[in-house]
């Protein structure tokens, strides 16, 4: 720390350099991120509310109702009415919650002491933290020829000690839907706890429905589904950090509650205490502002960049992992590997992501990624290949 105080007019000078140091989605080079600008009125709402807390939610009681109607937004789409949850960072840790409640309830209901939890090999990183944190055992279960979690290996894999099944509803990877109506069944035949990630797709998955595409069921109206991560701070175009996890009733949140009594209310089962709530304004005002139209339009449009670049890269010789479900395309070169294209890609000031199961090029055709970016990706990707 300085000696003496800095100017204001230094400090922003400082942060300009900082920030220059970034990669700005405007620019349009970032293709692996599955974040993108946050909408105008929620960055908006979100300096408005910068300062409320929602760890103490008797003191930011008006704040505390922008999350509840948050939630309720969110499962009208979800086929749920009053879900109970919370605005929590990300899937990070909403998935965290989940299988937090899942194992307190096995271990409260059924005695089981040492658990485990299945997810498919698809899933994101964030359960590996989970089964670290939570002392339980991760089962990663194969997946089928379309990169979908294999029900038949999961009912192999139950057994007395499976605390909770997960599915995936858009692949981080590949924007995968797993078959999420067969996990249900097999969930509710053997009572374990059926969470489902749809930290990418819940906020696309259901819009798309309503306008037509043949897309799976994946939510509460599925007997065994009982609980749902969303993350409004990516396809829902508000702030990071803005991640949603709902319950189906309210014995999940009791089974990780524990108490706070110096605060406003008497016990707590986020894993966070201080908990911002900017990110429920700023939420609720972009939820608001956009409506169920304005997201399916967002999705649609997605999707047809998605369809524009998948042909055009098969036109080019480039080969998709599969045909996207969802607004990620995953390719490879015929030739080369997938770190040398990426390298040559980064080369051209490409910010791409590579999967790792399986290995490809990664894009994800946020709302940052116009048609002309597209044109100069293909551009490059045609004069790579003529060099091949």
């Amino acid at each position: 720390m300085n000696e003496k105080p800095i100017s204001h007019d230094e400090i922003f000078n400082q942060l300009d350099e900082y920030q220059a140091m970034d990669c700005h989605y405007s620019e349009g080079r970032i293709l692996g991120s599955m974040c993108t600008e946050a909408h105008p009125i929620a960055k908006e709402a979100f300096f408005k509310f910068i300062d409320s807390n929602l760890g103490d939610p008797g003191l930011f009681k008006g704040t505390k109702l922008l999350e509840d109607k948050v939630l309720n937004m969110i499962g009208s789409f979800l086929s749920i009415e009053n879900p109970v949850g919370h605005m929590v960072t990300g899937g990070t840790e909403a998935n965290i919650m989940a299988i937090r409640a899942a194992r307190n309830l096995a271990r409260d209901n059924k005695g089981i002491k040492k658990g485990e939890f299945i997810v498919p090999k698809s899933a994101h990183f964030s359960f590996k933290k989970a089964a670290d944190m939570l002392d339980l055992e991760l089962i990663r279960v194969d997946l089928d020829e379309d990169y979908r979690i294999n029900p038949k290996c999961v009912e192999e894999n139950i057994n007395e000690n499976t605390v909770a099944i997960v599915g995936i509803a858009g692949t981080t990877e590949l924007g995968m839907i797993d078959p999420i109506e067969d996990l249900s069944k097999i969930a509710t035949q053997n009572d374990v706890h059926l969470h489902v990630d749809a930290a990418f797709g819940g906020f696309s998955i259901p819009f798309l429905k309503e306008r037509g595409y043949d897309l799976p069921n994946f939510d509460f109206s599925l007997e065994g589904v009982r609980s749902i991560t969303v993350d409004p701070h990516k396809m829902g175009l508000s702030p990071i950090p803005s991640g949603g996890i709902l319950f189906r009733d309210q014995s999940y949140l009791d089974a990780m509650s524990v108490d706070s009594p110096y605060l406003t209310i008497k016990n707590q089962s986020t894993i966070v205490g201080t908990r911002l709530g900017a990110s429920a304004a700023a939420t609720y005002a972009v939820m608001s502002y956009l409506g169920k139209e304005g997201y399916a339009n967002n999705a649609i449009e997605a999707l047809e960049k998605t369809h524009f670049l998948a042909e055009n890269l098969k036109e080019l010789g480039y080969e998709l992992v599969v045909e996207p479900k969802l607004n990620i395309v995953a390719f490879n070169h015929p030739y080369l590997e997938t770190f040398e294209l990426a390298q040559l890609l980064e080369e051209r000031n490409w910010k791409i992501s590579c999967s790792s199961y399986p290995k490809a090029i990664r894009v994800i055709l946020m709302n940052h990624i116009k048609k002309e970016h597209l044109i100069e990706l293909l551009k490059d990707l045609d004069e790579i290949n003529k060099s091949v």
